[in-house]
């Protein structure tokens, strides 16, 4: 870690320098890869929320740009961090995955007993599945009825059909497939070197390692360790592995205050966080499952007071669409019909121009006509 040099921030700074480093404010006319690449991915559990996520940081919205994107193998869609599905950049597809296979959490004991697969089948699937999808293209249904074909794999047949992908996400995270195209409702599956061209496997994770949290940390940051696995792994990796993996950044990376939190940015990013100046006032909608949460954690209370965690972390897994007001998460919001409904946490009313203009931002990405816009 460089050291001599102390930078300290506040938080203020710390989520203007954030809302700029993701394309939140100011957006701007950029390319949907680059969004995805400096997203570090866009969770995609719920297709239609990942394509939202992409078309609010471009200064000119256009619905529906990610497919095209997922469909031509520029990005690809598979299971990553925390088990969920996102649209990710080649490069760092390979990375993260790579750093969350290490974890090898399918040879822990509870997850053997959930999903009934030995350690042994699973590394017997890694092995068949690249060849059965071998330049082509399948349906889960597909796919399964070639591997169960095999009496190896019959009685694994009702957990690999399991719309959860729970014993397909040790597959993803081996490298060995990744969803395909879209076929209408019907998911597909493919290797990730038939979608992308030029894959080069999965690199070792000491390699991986760089890529991944640089990445991150040009996000999100500042940034722990600890809170790197969170949102990797839901700190399933050794925690001095990832120290070791911070540790041998060196002075690519500096050591920040934050009203008291020590975390790391990136070195070449420290003088340009130490010298933002916060907006007098700052209003977005951001919608469900939105990286800005997603990235540090719905768990940072600087990001979203504990008393409201709730509102915005639901069941299921379910990240309501979040208001976000001069970098804090403020309120959730929804749409019904034309009406598009702010709930916000205290009370208080954000300025009506700034919502209104939020408000349009999100009709224009969701190709709807326009919202008309209710406070609670």
């Amino acid at each position: 870690m460089k050291e001599g040099r102390s930078v300290r921030v506040s938080w203020d700074q710390v989520f203007a320098w954030r809302l700029r480093r993701q394309f939140v404010t100011p957006c701007g006319e950029i390319d949907v890869t680059d969004i995805v690449e400096r997203m570090c991915g866009v969770q995609a559990q719920v297709t239609a929320a990942a394509d939202l996520a992409v078309a609010l940081r471009r200064r000119t919205p256009e619905p529906g740009a990610l497919l095209p994107e997922l469909a031509s193998g520029t990005l690809m869609k598979t299971w990553a961090m925390r088990g969920t599905l996102h649209a990710l950049a080649p490069e760092m597809a390979a990375a993260v995955l790579s750093l969350i296979g290490s974890a090898r959490t399918w040879e822990k004991p509870a997850w053997q007993r959930t999903f009934g697969a030995s350690p042994a089948q699973v590394a017997a699937l890694a092995d068949a599945v690249p060849q059965v999808l071998d330049g082509i293209v399948l349906s889960r249904d597909e796919l399964v009825d070639a591997l169960v074909a095999d009496p190896a794999f019959h009685r694994l047949g009702e957990e690999l059909r399991s719309g959860w992908g729970a014993l397909l996400k040790p597959l993803a995270w081996q490298g060995a497939l990744c969803h395909g195209p879209a076929q209408g409702n019907r998911v597909t599956f493919t290797s990730p070197a038939h979608l992308i061209r030029g894959w080069r496997g999965l690199p070792d994770p000491d390699a991986a390692a760089p890529v991944a949290i640089t990445g991150y940390l040009g996000a999100y940051g500042p940034a722990t360790p600890e809170i790197f696995d969170a949102w990797l792994s839901r700190n399933s990796l050794k925690k001095t592995t990832v120290r070791r993996w911070f540790s041998e950044l060196g002075d690519a990376l500096t050591e920040v205050d934050i009203a008291g939190r020590r975390a790391y940015i990136l070195t070449e990013h420290a003088d340009e966080l130490e010298a933002v100046q916060p907006p007098r006032t700052s209003v977005q909608l951001l919608g469900a499952f939105d990286q800005y949460v997603l990235g540090p954690g719905t768990g940072d209370s600087e990001l979203l007071p504990a008393a409201h965690r709730a509102r915005v972390s639901r069941a299921a897994g379910w990240i309501s669409p979040i208001l976000v007001v001069d970098g804090r998460i403020a309120g959730t919001w929804e749409i019904s019909g034309d009406d598009l409904s702010v709930a916000t946490f205290d009370g208080s009313l954000p300025p009506t121009r700034d919502l209104k203009a939020a408000a349009e931002h999100v009709a224009e990405a969701m190709g709807h006509n326009g919202f008309a816009v209710h406070v609670a």
